[in-house]
Formats: C-alpha cells, sequence, structure tokens
C-alpha cells in the first residue's frame, strides 16, 4: 500500500509540475508538417481569382495568392476546401478537380517550413465574390494563366510550375 501511494504522490508530483511549466505554442509548417487546402477558384472560363496578402498574415506579405487553410480537425479536405473558399470570398465553391496531395518545403524569414498541400480545382460565380477577410487580403484580382501577377506566394509558384498542364486543362474547359 505504501508503494502505491508513494507512486501516486510522485506522478501528482510530476503532473502539476508539467501544469504549471510555461509551454510552447508549436506553429504549423514550422515545428511539425502542416497539412493545407489550396485552392485555385475560377470561373470556367480561363479567369483564376487571386488575392494580395496584407501585413496581417502570418508570411509572405504583398505576394499574390489563391488562397487556402490549414486542415482542420474533423474536416475532410473537401469539406475544409470549400469552408475556407466561403470564409476567405463570401461564396459558395464546387469542387472540379484534386490535384495529388504534395510537400511545399521552403525557407521563409530564417524558417524552414513543410505543408503538405491538399490543392483543389473550385469553381465559383465572379459576381458572388468578396473580398471576406479585409484584413488579410488587400486586393482581389481575376487573371489568366498568361498575365499571372507578380510576386506570386512561393507555394503556388510552386505548385502552379509542377502542375501547369492541369492548370491549363482547367482554363480551357468551359463552364
Amino acid at each position: 500500500m505504501a508503494y502505491a501511494l508513494a507512486l501516486g504522490a510522485s506522478a501528482a508530483r510530476h503532473e502539476s509540475s508539467s501544469l504549471s511549466s510555461p509551454t510552447k505554442t508549436m506553429k504549423p509548417g514550422i515545428d511539425y508538417i502542416g497539412v493545407s487546402t489550396p485552392f485555385y477558384c475560377n470561373d470556367g472560363k480561363g479567369h483564376f481569382l487571386l488575392h494580395k496578402r496584407s501585413n496581417k498574415c502570418r508570411d509572405e506579405h504583398e505576394r499574390w495568392d489563391p488562397g487556402s487553410g490549414q486542415l482542420e480537425f474533423g474536416l475532410t479536405p473537401e469539406e475544409n476546401v470549400l469552408k475556407e473558399v466561403e470564409e476567405e470570398y463570401g461564396c459558395k465553391g464546387k469542387i472540379q478537380k484534386r490535384l495529388p496531395a504534395h510537400s511545399i518545403l521552403r525557407e521563409w524569414d530564417g524558417h524552414k517550413t513543410h505543408w503538405l498541400a491538399i490543392p483543389f480545382f473550385i469553381l465559383v460565380n465572379q459576381a458572388e465574390v468578396k473580398n471576406n477577410e479585409p484584413e488579410k487580403i488587400e486586393e482581389l484580382g481575376w487573371f489568366s494563366l498568361n498575365q499571372l501577377p507578380e510576386p506570386l506566394h512561393t507555394g503556388f509558384h510552386f505548385t502552379f510550375t509542377k502542375f501547369k498542364k492541369d492548370f491549363e486543362d482547367i482554363s480551357t474547359h468551359t463552364s
């Protein structure tokens, strides 16, 4: 009986000391592999929606980005991407195609980052799109693939280069 009490007291001390210890907030993509669902919204007529990131974004300020969101616990990638489109652009979207999942490895602001991207092409109605996150989005624009703005978000640039044929196929498929 004394052994059980002593073990219990030791466990209680350990538990209470770990609760009072300061903990570091782990950052996705830096401290562990982040999982994101990038989306490439288009109007089905060859135009893709991009936004210019504000200085209130996590990184890549002033770069043009199609949009993305960290995969939330309890959501499928498909549910997550449609939720993110509505959060950022205030409209409903329809999944056209999912690209293969791939790693985005980069260095940003002195930190190596690693994100697993599960990207989707999303059909949206241009008339329904709005800037639903004005604190993070400076500007919205519709662009053809041969007139993309600069500078591009590094993750988007990587995916666009790797899957250019898929972008071209979606671009030439009219709704």
